[in-house]
């Protein structure tokens, strides 16, 4: 029986792979967390900064338009939704397929709230950037004492 290198690189390959994958799923083990496979495919990686006076999220979305894209806040909950179509020109086979397809949702609650009125979203190179300016509210006051 012969076989050949091609093959057998290809065998460990997709064992290395698999055992990524599975290294990756059970790093987190005890911690209340979901599983990373589903975040991975089809959630945009976030990252929430605070400067101030306000709140930054900047979330990956690329391929998508900003008709693609539902942003949504209530007090200190953010939503970030929206659906991701297939890249393939028409008349293609697709043989392998990584970006993630379909509809996504991301949700955070914000350390305080927000002033749903004063928040602006840009989109740019892939990239959504949500500027949360905080309430009146969840400002700190300098009280004097009397």
């Amino acid at each position: 029986m012969f076989t050949r290198f091609s093959d057998i690189d290809r065998l460990f390959g997709t064992m290395n792979l698999l055992q990524k994958k599975l290294d990756n799923l059970y790093s987190d083990y005890g911690k209340p967390s979901t599983y990373r496979w589903s975040l991975e495919e089809t959630s945009p990686r976030t990252n929430l900064y605070e400067n101030g006076d306000n709140f930054e999220i900047r979330a990956e979305v690329p391929g998508l338009e900003k008709d693609d894209l539902n942003v949504r806040i209530q007090g200190n909950y953010l939503e970030i939704s929206g659906t991701r179509g297939s890249d393939a020109p028409e008349g293609y086979k697709a043989h392998k397929r990584e970006r993630g397809i379909g509809s996504f949702s991301r949700s955070f609650t914000l350390p305080a709230d927000v002033d749903s009125s004063k928040v602006e979203a840009t989109l740019k190179d892939g990239i959504l950037y949500l500027s949360l300016p905080k309430s009146e509210a969840a400002k700190p006051k300098k009280i004097t004492v009397g």
